[in-house]
């Protein structure tokens, strides 16, 4: 878990403000700086779904095992057809999957074969049961027939040796089937990060606990649980922190003993009761950035002790956001990911939306299909009100609306660029 000191970033102890940079900047800044994670166990394929290889996956066999029939029919040999492609042979058995026959088949003669059953010796041609008719002992194959049609060879899916899956992939359900071909019981993955997160903040009340004036539901929490659900790791929920310095560097210090990540929502701004940056300036190094986009322009990043460190800002909705820009991302690289491909595309949005440059904004959107004729592609509108602080509309949105910071507005029918939530939190 050691990790680079943050060298040449801006800091909280710079005496001039570092500006407020833009969305990519700052992710890259993060990427580049978070290594991923060394320590790897091995786990049954069932309990590997949705885990990091920590090395190459090479198959041990060939997969397929054997050439073998891709369709219930005939197997023959190919220079028995004519011609036309069609043939009469007699028929000397039968070849089933698991229960191949074990003769070879001379000129003239064909077998009985189901899908997945081994080809019989000298065959190399399967003709589908539809095209064929049986008579007794005889079959005749219907002209248009073609050598080698139907049949799977060997290896074809996956060769001896071959790579089936890289090191950094992380594990679909289809990968589970592809390993399971290799006869691979067990694979090698890269330990789970540990992440501690917790609010901050006096007016916060947990769920179950009965409201004081002036006070409202930690709502961030279970956010940030779901997300961090999502992508896999061992989360570590330590509560409510009030706002108070000594209560404050206390979590911090126990949240980062032994977690690579801690996360906190609140605290991040300027106000007198906000001290996560002074806090973190005292524990660690901390780049403090002031992001040009919108919701969460607020947001530090930075190392505690052995454990890279954001803050997030205390809204709901900019909580979710800094998080799917900044902290997946960044946890898809302490898992040793080697893709971190952005799922973004292009819709027509079907309404006007008012915006000045300067800043990236993600708006929650609803994408939906076209209207089906052939010129119509996705099409997207804004879920609700677009406060920061309205949970609701990120409840009913299935993607982001990102509005470049030179945008200047959007007219109804004009392309935006969505990124949808499926598969992301």
């Amino acid at each position: 878990m050691n990790q680079p000191a943050l060298i040449g970033l801006p800091s909280c102890a710079d005496a001039a403000d570092p500006g407020s940079l833009p969305v990519e900047t700052a992710r890259h800044r993060i990427l580049d700086h978070i290594q991923p994670i060394s320590e790897s166990e091995a786990l049954a394929l069932r309990s590997a779904l949705g885990r990091v290889l920590a090395d190459d996956a090479r198959a041990p066999i060939d997969v397929p095992a054997q050439t073998n029939s891709a369709m219930d029919g005939y197997a023959l040999r190919g220079a028995d057809l004519d011609g036309r492609g069609a043939a009469e042979l007699r028929l000397v058995g039968e070849a089933f999957a698991g229960r191949p026959y074990p003769e070879a088949v001379a000129a003239g003669e064909c077998v009985r074969i189901m899908t997945g059953a081994p080809m019989p010796r000298n065959c190399d041609t399967v003709v589908m049961q539809e095209k064929a008719q049986a008579r007794a002992s005889r079959v005749l194959m219907a002209a248009g027939q073609r050598r080698g049609q139907n049949v799977r060879q060997a290896g074809e899916d996956l060769s001896r040796g071959e790579v089936a899956l890289p090191a950094g992939r992380r594990l679909t359900a289809a990968d589970l089937g592809l390993l399971a071909s290799m006869g691979q019981a067990e694979v090698r993955v890269r330990r789970r990060p540990r992440v501690a997160f917790f609010s901050t903040g006096d007016e916060l009340c947990s769920v179950g606990d009965v409201l004081a004036d002036g006070q409202i539901y930690d709502s961030n929490r279970y956010s940030l649980f779901g997300m961090l659900q999502g992508l896999g790791v061992e989360a570590r929920d330590l509560g409510v922190v009030p706002d108070d310095r000594a209560a404050l560097r206390t979590a911090l210090l126990e949240a980062s003993r032994d977690c690579d990540m801690v996360l906190t929502s609140g605290g991040v701004s300027v106000g007198e009761a906000d001290h996560v940056k002074r806090v973190l300036c005292e524990l660690g190094s901390m780049a403090f950035w002031k992001i040009a986009m919108k919701p969460g322009r607020p947001l530090a990043f930075g190392q505690l002790g052995p454990a890279w460190f954001f803050g997030l800002p205390g809204n709901p909705v900019a909580v979710m956001v800094t998080f799917y820009q900044f902290v997946q991302p960044a946890l898809r690289r302490l898992m040793g990911e080697s893709t971190l491909t952005r799922i973004g595309f292009r819709a027509q949005c079907l309404e006007h939306i008012a915006k000045r440059p300067g800043r990236t904004e993600f708006l929650r959107g609803t994408l939906q299909a076209g209207d089906g004729s052939s010129s119509s592609g996705p099409q997207v509108r804004r879920a609700g009100s677009q406060g920061s602080g309205i949970l609701k509309s990120m409840s009913l949105a299935n993607c982001f609306i990102v509005l470049p910071p030179d945008c200047d507005g959007v007219a109804a029918g004009d392309d935006v660029l969505v990124q949808p939530f499926e598969g992301l939190f």
